[in-house]
């Protein structure tokens, strides 16, 4: 259950309504997810994640989609579970296969295991990691 209750269309400020209509523009859908719903009560906060997201996620130096998985992974290791389900979602609409999605499973579970580990064990990084 949410913390704050999630507004609707015709709960928003137009401020927060602007955005709404970006996010639809921008991913060519009406839907407008829970997360954007929760921010809307403060439009400043609001408009401020979304232009980053919108910037942070655009096609550049990494294709969307590694973008995505990133997220998932990411999301993954700070347990946020929304956000593991948003962004699986959005990672398989650009592509992700069932195969894709396993491997990263696997690389996030290998790398939850070894951080565990050196973190535990306090290895000290070798010079030659070092930049």
């Amino acid at each position: 259950m949410a913390t704050v209750a999630l507004l609707s269309d015709e709960e928003v400020s137009a401020e927060a309504l602007a955005v709404f209509n970006d996010i639809r523009a921008v991913r060519g859908t009406d839907f407008i997810n829970n997360f954007w719903r929760a921010l809307a009560r403060d439009p400043a906060l609001l408009k401020a994640t979304w232009e980053r997201l919108k910037d942070v996620m655009a096609p550049g130096a990494l294709d969307p989609l590694v973008k995505e998985m990133l997220y998932v992974a990411v999301s993954t290791a700070n347990g946020c579970s929304y956000c593991v389900h948003s962004h699986t979602a959005s990672a398989k609409a650009k592509g992700m296969s069932d195969e894709m999605y396993a491997e990263m499973l696997a690389v996030i579970g290998m790398a939850m295991q070894t951080n565990g580990l050196v973190t535990g064990l306090q290895v000290p990084v070798d010079a030659e990691f070092q930049a």
